[in-house]
């Protein structure tokens, strides 16, 4: 594996994630076996799990694109979330799962107003899969309240790679690791 010279250390391998995704994949086969199923992935982050995700699955299923931000002035949130790019389909007696790249307290707020939105538009199910969970460990009953599905939890640091990005870079990284201080100008 060729480490990228701004990662200062690889926290989950490719192959890690890819053995990760086959167990989530197979056990969310499982349990929606017979059911209308549609995958909803947040952008941009979800996108690379959500197709890992898919490809792992031996369900029909159909899956769907959403991004969900905060505005406010200038780079300041006002703490109002909308959805930015909505779902191309009716999500109506759908059961609905929520494939999101990361948890943690931050970006509770935005998740919780996707989830209800889902709800308000009366799927039948909907339930969140996510590849990392950040949660504080004193967080961890409001996080197990959230996400039906995890990959991986790990600590609150700021991680790249395998979808995930600093400035809009390291997404396709195949792993998901660290970034050297000095990228940030430490």
């Amino acid at each position: 594996m060729d480490l990228h010279p701004d990662i200062a250390e690889v926290r989950i391998t490719a192959g890690e994630i890819a053995e990760r995704v086959r167990v989530l994949g197979r056990q969310i086969s499982r349990d929606y076996e017979g059911k209308d199923l549609v995958l909803v992935g947040i952008l941009t982050g979800a996108t690379l799990f959500l197709a890992d995700l898919v490809r792992a699955m031996d369900i029909p299923l159909s899956f769907d694109f959403v991004a969900v931000g905060s505005y406010g002035e200038g780079t300041k949130a006002s703490g109002v979330v909308r959805i930015m790019k909505d779902l191309e389909e009716p999500v109506e007696s759908r059961h609905v799962l929520v494939i999101e790249d990361v948890m943690n307290e931050k970006l509770s707020l935005r998740l919780r107003y996707l989830l209800e939105n889902l709800r308000s538009r009366r799927a039948a199910s909907v339930r969140v899969c996510t590849l990392l969970d950040k949660t504080p460990p004193e967080k961890h009953d409001e996080a197990a309240a959230l996400a039906d599905y995890r990959g991986f939890e790990m600590p609150e640091e700021y991680l790249v790679g395998y979808g995930l990005d600093y400035t809009g870079k390291y997404r396709s990284l195949p792993y998901i690791g660290v970034l050297k201080p000095v990228v940030f100008g430490g």
